[in-house]
């Protein structure tokens, strides 16, 4: 079965409200199988425009991945992300 993945693309607006969004949204992915591969850190972007801050999460299968977005506690908590950033999230199936 092919991987599920959770895509964000982040340009963060309130510096101080954002880590509420960061630490509230952590156990509520992890509780669907989430495994964070990439959140933040060093980048360039070499071509086309990019937001700031870029996260790449896992899951065992794309359903897992829609799960969990749309899961109405993480729904909650993304309202926060969405006060405090700038953000593109997809939800994309892996090979």
């Amino acid at each position: 079965m092919a991987k599920g993945y959770i895509i964000g693309h982040i340009t963060v607006t309130d510096p101080e409200g954002y880590p509420e969004y960061v630490r509230r949204d952590t156990p509520i992915l992890e509780s669907h199988g989430a495994r964070f591969i990439v959140r933040g850190g060093q980048s360039q972007t070499m071509e086309g425009a990019a937001q700031d801050r870029h996260v790449v999460i896992e899951f065992d299968s794309y359903e897992k991945a829609l799960e969990a977005y749309n899961d109405p506690d993480y729904q909650e908590v993304a309202d926060i992300r969405r006060r405090c950033a700038e953000s593109t999230i997809i939800v994309v199936e892996g090979v």
